[in-house]
């Protein structure tokens, strides 16, 4: 089973990587990925009692771990405002109090002796004590526990480089070592603590919105619904609907649980599955999401999913899977992280030693070996990723594409080849009339012909009714049905034997059918009455309106689109001319499919292929790219690697531009993330940087990456 641990507690790359470490020990626990950025661990495990270890586990390295869905959002939602106030308030506080410190430096700078409290060393001591021993006390905390932990992060090398200075400059206070400002580091070490609660708090801020996308899913789900139960309305709690429950929705509310209309109609806005704004005119029998919104009328509706169920439920585990899981390109940047505080701590030694070996000044070896702890961050190191990660599959669900994790997100913008299967995909799936010809009065002819099709379950002979239907002919009805297996069907009409078919059951008896030209791109319905021929119809699976629109912006993209269809040759040809496809592999078995991908594989391509039946299952697999339609079946889209509910073609160049985009901000944040590192850590350990500057530095680095991550926010992908 997959599970998911909401974390709290983490604040650095190290700490994620300490959890992920120690979780991936577990016997029976795997495919463990921990999200600094959500703070959401998910893994895989059999049985409960691994669940339990874990969660043992989590807490014994001194971090909080819940099981994610016994967690009230609301409550959530409510402690994280209360976190972020305790947090705003230390920072007020420590602000306050390192002011008259900053105000001190400042004039001592300048030859301003008027202040002499401001600069006296047990003044100093008394503002600065409370600031490092309470304000600070979670870094403290933090850093005893990774150390106990033998992992030490972020919070050692903050409580070391500011400790360092608070105790150096106490030693300095006891003893009579001060002279004005000289020997005095108490404004660094509470400086630094400012700076520091400054930068979480916009951190917290920022990464708050890189995970919007699952938090305004999550405000869909509502918690009341209208049951319809005898004649009688009643507000129940969602909790106690069940399948099969009548649900009443009026015009403006969400709809609570996924169902069918069984009574009246609406417009309903279903942008939160499709991405498109655009209402949708639902009647009886049709289908409603739960989390859609109700526009115009009021309807009735038969609940057919609940809970876990729900397609809304549905893409809340899709997109929260999606942000846990890690790309391949994070990989480096967890290695790094990995040694990063060792590493840094040996470097802050030999800063320490070298400067007192060559200098003799024990306060500028101090403080060189401070602003280097300082300065060496390893979050944004761990934010690069997942935040840039978070942001981009939350921009696809909002544009109703649902990406299965960072994985998927970054080998779709490797693409090379997309392959479309026709029906259902580059087609609706759902044959419709596109023409008809009679020799009779037309109204007659559509009725007539709908009676005769009106028992027939078959997808051509619904198609017929269905026309009749929207073209307002009144349909009578029909006796002595007759279905003719893979032929046709035979039925008595207003006291005429009526007989309606493909040209085979036309042949057998004996109607000449040869007055009708041949269609390549329809199928043809031959209309018979009393042994002659009265009309056809001509049958279309009619092309997406968007289909010629994305083969377009694909092949702009320079990616070479191909068909691949079990239709015949002819069929083929004509759809893929009218979408501007060039390629295209007709008659293809079910099975064959797959190995059709093989073969563009074997030609060194990257295939996505797109499909919505369960014969594109096992080609969606086969594709390093699988991009079903949420129209299509289950299996297609559990085999898939994307899922677009709404059946827009127009997802998949989107799909791939996100993909480009999501990764070249990642690439930006790595970079700086690097570069930032590789400049200031040396620059600190040669004395070119206070360690004022160094916490300002260090401080912002990691907002810098997530303001960068959510900058991805304003792109357009369609």
């Amino acid at each position: 089973m997959k599970v998911f641990l909401k974390i709290s507690g983490m604040h650095c790359a190290a700490c994620s990587g300490r959890v992920e470490r120690n979780i991936s020990k577990i016997e029976g626990i795997e495919a463990v990925s921990v999200n600094l950025a959500t703070g959401i661990a998910s893994f895989s495990c059999a049985e409960n009692s691994q669940l339990d270890a874990v969660i043992e586990k989590v807490r014994d390295l001194g971090f909080g771990a819940e099981l994610l869905e016994n967690l009230d959002p609301e409550k959530e939602k409510k402690a994280s405002v209360k976190r972020q106030r305790l947090r705003l308030i230390s920072l007020v506080s420590s602000a306050i109090l390192t002011m008259p410190l900053i105000m001190g430096m400042f004039l001592h700078w300048f030859g301003f002796h008027g202040f002499e409290i401001l600069h006296n060393g047990y003044f100093q001591l008394i503002l600065a004590t409370p600031v490092q021993f309470i304000i600070a006390f979670p870094f403290y905390r933090g850093a005893f526990r990774s150390i106990k932990a033998k992992s030490p992060d972020m919070d050692v090398l903050i409580a070391l480089g500011t400790g360092t200075a608070y105790f150096y400059s106490l030693y300095n206070v006891l003893i009579g070592n001060t002279d004005g400002m000289d020997g005095l580091y108490f404004e660094s070490s509470m400086t630094i603590i400012t700076l520091i609660l400054l930068g979480k708090y916009l951190e917290d801020k920022a990464k708050a919105k890189t995970s919007s996308a699952v938090d305004r899913l999550l405000d869909l789900q509502v918690k009341d619904a209208h049951l319809y139960l005898d004649g009688e309305i009643r507000d129940v709690s969602v909790d106690s609907i069940k399948k099969g429950d009548i649900l009443l929705v009026r015009p403006g509310e969400t709809i609570p649980l996924d169902g069918k209309v069984v009574f009246g109609s609406s417009d309903v806005n279903e942008a939160m599955l499709t991405g498109e704004s655009m209402p949708v005119f639902k009647e009886e029998n049709d289908l409603v999401c739960g989390g859609t919104i109700n526009i115009s009328g009021a309807f009735r509706f038969e609940v057919t999913a609940t809970g876990d169920e729900t397609a809304l439920s549905g893409i809340i585990r899709l997109v929260r899977d999606a942000q846990g899981n890690k790309a391949p390109i994070q990989r480096l940047a967890d290695k790094i992280s990995a040694v990063f505080v060792p590493a840094i701590l040996i470097i802050a030694v030999l800063t320490f030693t070298l400067w007192y070996i060559f200098s003799g000044d024990i306060a500028r070896s101090v403080i060189n070996a401070v602003s280097v702890l300082v300065i060496a961050c390893p979050c944004s190191l761990g934010l690069a990723t997942p935040t840039a990660i978070m942001v981009g599959t939350g921009l696809g669900a909002e544009n109703g594409i649902l990406i299965k994790g960072g994985k998927e997100l970054e080998n779709t913008g490797k693409v090379s080849t997309v392959v479309m299967d026709k029906t259902g995909t580059i087609t609706s799936g759902k044959p419709q009339v596109s023409n008809f010809f009679t020799t009779i009065d037309e109204g007659e002819f559509l009725a007539i012909s709908a009676s005769a099709e009106q028992n027939s379950e078959h997808p051509l002979g619904v198609s017929i009714v269905e026309y009749a239907e929207k073209s307002g002919a009144t349909i009578p009805l029909a006796t002595d049905f007759l279905s003719y297996s893979g032929k046709g069907v035979l039925a008595t009409v207003n006291h005429k034997k009526l007989l309606l078919g493909n040209s085979r059951l036309m042949v057998e008896n004996g109607i000449d059918i040869s007055s009708v030209p041949k269609n390549s791109e329809a199928t043809i319905v031959y209309v018979a009455s009393e042994n002659s021929l009265i009309g056809y119809f001509e049958i279309k699976d009619m092309i997406k309106p968007t289909s010629k629109e994305s083969v377009l912006k694909l092949s702009d993209m320079g990616i070479d689109v191909v068909m691949i269809t079990g239709d015949s040759t002819a069929v083929a040809n004509a759809v893929a001319e009218n979408v501007g496809i060039s390629r295209v592999i007709a008659e293809v078995l079910p099975g064959g499919k797959a190995d059709e991908i093989k073969k563009l594989q074997s030609e060194g391509e990257v295939i996505a292929m797109v499909g919505d039946g369960i014969n594109d299952a096992p080609a969606l697999a086969q594709s390093d790219i699988g991009i079903a339609m949420g129209t299509g079946a289950d299996i297609a889209i559990e085999a898939s690697s994307i899922t677009i509910p709404g059946g827009d073609l127009l997802s998949v160049p989107a799909s791939i531009k996100l993909s480009k985009l999501t990764m070249r901000k990642i690439r930006q944040n790595l970079f700086w993330a690097f570069i930032y590192n590789s400049i200031c850590i040396p620059f600190a350990a040669l004395g070119f940087l206070s360690p004022i500057i160094a916490g300002a530095a260090m401080a912002m680095s990691s907002v810098s990456v997530v303001s960068n991550s959510l900058l991805l926010k304003r792109k357009k992908i369609k």
